[in-house]
């Protein structure tokens, strides 16, 4: 509720990585790993603005923000096909009005 992000290991209940105010205080609504790229993945907050995380590239803070203007965005789901190599990714985001808007993620956040 407050834009933290945690990344825990099964094992312990501390976690490996915390991220404190990632999103300026705005709750985060949705978050997935990228179905391609293990390192990578995607938070949409309540001001739909959408962060992606490269771990491999940035550890301590996002590499990229979208923010989605047009419309309020209620939740995202990602697709792609991980037993695949042509790095296809997209972002599924699902508006206020009940209205479905694919995008597709640059290449290097996408390639395995």
């Amino acid at each position: 509720s407050d834009g933290s992000i945690r990344l825990h290991q099964m094992t312990s209940e501390y976690p490996l990585m915390q991220w404190n105010g990632s999103t300026k205080g705005q709750p985060i609504i949705a978050l997935q790993w990228a179905l391609t790229r293990p390192a990578v993945f995607f938070a949409l907050d309540a001001s739909s603005s959408i962060y992606i995380w490269d771990l491999l590239e940035n550890d301590l803070l996002p590499v990229a923000k979208q923010t989605m203007p047009s419309e309020r965005v209620v939740t995202m789901t990602l697709l792609g096909e991980p037993e695949k190599a042509n790095g296809l990714l997209g972002i599924v985001l699902a508006k206020e009005s009940g209205q479905i808007d694919i995008q597709y993620v640059k290449k290097k956040w996408a390639l395995p």
